[in-house]
């Protein structure tokens, strides 16, 4: 069993339930395909400018996450009814999941549900 930890967008926090990503993981595909058993330890909602995002991480790594996922809505966008890297809530996600793996000791991986054509979760 995996203990996992979400961090989401402020930006999709109020027209977003986290179906798809809880979907997702419940069922391990997508961005959870190859996690063993993944199990959900907590979701953390991330805020412009991310100067909170190692805080939040660390919160759920003392709740027992293994890893942190981000959420596909930060780095990725939808046009014409499919997912498109790039251009996601987040411009920086990349710097800010590299400072929370480095600060907060934790894997990161980006993605959950709806992940781009040919994107793999890094």
């Amino acid at each position: 069993m995996t203990k996992i930890g979400l961090i989401r967008c402020e930006k999709n926090e109020t027209t977003c339930p986290l179906t798809g990503c809880l979907s997702c993981l419940a069922s391990g595909s997508q961005g959870f395909a190859g996690t063993d058993h993944p199990e959900l330890v907590g979701v953390m909602t991330c805020r412009c400018p991310g100067d909170r995002a190692v805080a939040l991480a660390k919160v759920l790594k003392a709740k027992g996450a293994e890893i942190l996922h981000w959420c596909t809505c930060t780095f990725a966008h939808k046009e014409e009814g499919k997912w498109v890297n790039g251009n996601g809530f987040c411009a920086d996600s990349d710097s800010l999941l590299s400072r929370i793996a480095r600060e907060a000791g934790i894997p990161c991986v980006k993605g959950t549900a709806h992940l781009p054509h040919e994107y793999r979760p890094k």
